[in-house]
């Protein structure tokens, strides 16, 4: 049956030793109409899920995939501001990667999305995790690394192994253009494809994905970076979790 719905995933580490206290990670998924033909886990930087992301997992699973959003910030208080990264988000990850493949999809069919701190989280998640393409939408940390243990994206982006792809608006004053530059030239070495695009007059917001106003104008250029950004996420994911 289709529709959105809580569940939560239990930790590897549980699974591997049976004495371990019972952990999970609390996730909001969205199921498609039909069968999946693929899944799509969205890390997020908000304690929240906005009507914006969740719009975002309904249109991702109107396309056919089963996507899935891990509650990160799961083991931190309701007052915590720290990021995850590290150890904590790959097991996170992880859980939520098996939670998938445990209602049939193929571990080359899984993508990942992240947008600002979350979308650094995807782009070290794809350099050592088996899946099919990773895409980020204003990721930070691009030469000065965000956390102890979030490396610089341009010191990891040659260990990624899955293809990737980064959106960027040049007036993100977050992530200046020289910065996104630099990480373009650094993904050009990594093994797998990747592409880099920027949008000139655009800044992406850090609480939720970027949305078209209400009353926004097709014609106006910041609307239609906002759209062909969309477009490029789906056909990403199209091209790639095949």
């Amino acid at each position: 049956m289709s529709g959105i719905f809580a569940d939560s995933a239990v930790l590897r580490a549980v699974l591997e030793r049976p004495d371990a206290a019972p952990e999970h990670v609390p996730l909001t998924a969205v199921e498609p109409d039909g069968p999946a033909r693929g899944g799509i886990v969205v890390l997020h930087e908000s304690r929240e899920f906005t009507d914006a992301l969740l719009d975002l997992m309904r249109l991702l699973a109107g396309e056919g995939w089963l996507t899935v959003a891990p509650h990160l910030f799961h083991r931190q208080p309701a007052h915590s501001v720290a990021e995850v990264f590290g150890d904590n988000l790959f097991a996170d990850f992880d859980a939520t990667f098996d939670w998938l493949v445990a209602r049939g999809v193929y571990p080359d069919c899984v993508g990942v999305l992240g947008f600002d701190d979350a979308g650094t989280a995807a782009l070290l998640v794809a350099t050592n995790r088996p899946i099919g393409a990773a895409v980020s939408v204003s990721a930070r940390g691009i030469v000065e690394s965000l956390a102890p243990d979030a490396p610089a994206l341009v010191d990891a982006a040659e260990s990624l192994q899955a293809p990737w792809l980064g959106l960027y608006g040049d007036d993100d004053a977050r992530t200046p253009p020289d910065q996104v530059e630099r990480l373009r030239d650094a993904v050009a070495r990594a093994p797998v494809a990747t592409h880099v695009v920027s949008y000139r007059g655009l800044e992406h917001r850090a609480d939720e994905p970027p949305t078209l106003p209400e009353d926004g104008d097709d014609a106006d250029p910041a609307a239609q970076a906002i759209m062909d950004a969309t477009r490029r996420i789906f056909d990403w994911f199209d091209s790639n979790l095949r």
